[in-house]
């Protein structure tokens, strides 16, 4: 059986399963794995209509991974579609000169060599080879899906060399191979880069990205703090040269007590002061000064 007979076998049982209600689809999802692995090429698309059952089914179907499957299959035929078809001026040509009857031997022979050479120049397309790092599962799609929106200004595709979904296909699968999973370490990259980039206060970010001056690689690695506009980074530099100045001040002056015993000199003529050193929700540290002999220690 060759691939064309194999096709309308397939599309002839997934005819059945485009119900209104989304019933009898237990074997839709093998069937389209076994569409995903055929060596389907133009001619078979045209042929069979394939496409337009798989668009149906997707519409009909209430599974997840039978609509996500269905999408990638429906993706990667439109891709092979959208490619620009051999001329047919040549053809038309050909078969012009063949029907012109000749004036002698030769001029025929010399048509024939010259039709040979032009069929031979003639791009010739034949399986459409999967887009790459092609994925079906509905997690990494889901995530695709999010991060292509973000890249959109008001909806539109904005000027690049790439296609927001080339560039979030990019961006999601340096993201995967870092994990290896889809579990919420994952996401949670996933959603922060979404968030960076659909933040209207930090255009410069998906500017760089869409312009390859920050690569997929890169931008699926950087901190918040590496990620934050030029305004927010600013902000916070501030802040923490506050903090410092605040810690010094408190250093100087501290407080005097009597309660505390110094474990060198084992004298009582302490001064302490208090930071916030970790989490909020966690006391904070106490540092002493031994006003006697200068020995310095944290008391918790």
């Amino acid at each position: 059986m060759n691939v064309e007979e194999e096709v309308l076998k397939i599309q002839k049982k997934l005819g059945k399963m485009t119900s209104s209600d989304g019933t009898g689809q237990e074997q839709a999802l093998d069937l389209l794995r076994e569409l995903q692995r055929l060596n389907i090429d133009l001619d078979i698309l045209t042929k069979t209509r394939i496409g337009m059952t798989v668009n149906e089914l997707r519409k009909c179907s209430k599974d997840d991974e039978v609509i996500s499957l269905a999408k990638s299959l429906i993706k990667s035929w439109k891709r092979f579609l959208a490619a620009t078809p051999p001329s047919k001026e040549t053809s038309k040509e050909s078969s012009k000169s063949s029907s012109k009857p000749s004036s002698n031997k030769s001029e025929s022979g010399n048509k024939k060599e010259s039709d040979r050479e032009k069929d031979i120049r003639k791009p010739t397309q034949t399986s459409f080879p999967a887009p790459p790092n092609n994925t079906t599962d509905a997690v990494r799609l889901k995530c695709r899906e999010m991060l292509t929106n973000a890249l959109r200004i008001d909806g539109e595709a904005p000027e690049g060399c790439q296609t927001p979904e080339e560039l979030a296909d990019e961006l999601e699968e340096a993201i995967y191979v870092e994990f290896k999973n889809t579990d919420m370490k994952y996401k949670n990259r996933v959603r922060s880069r979404v968030a960076n980039l659909k933040d209207p206060k930090n255009p410069s970010l998906r500017s760089n990205f869409i312009s390859g001056a920050i690569t997929a690689q890169r931008l699926a690695k950087m901190t918040p703090e590496e990620m934050a506009s030029d305004e927010m980074k600013t902000l916070r530099d501030r802040f923490v040269k506050e903090a410092i100045n605040d810690a010094q001040l408190a250093t100087n002056q501290g407080t005097k007590t009597d309660l505390l015993k110094c474990g060198k000199c084992k004298k009582r003529n302490c001064t302490y002061n208090q930071l916030q050193t970790r989490s909020s929700d966690e006391p904070m540290t106490t540092f002493v000064l031994c006003n006697e002999c200068g020995h310095r220690w944290k008391f918790c």
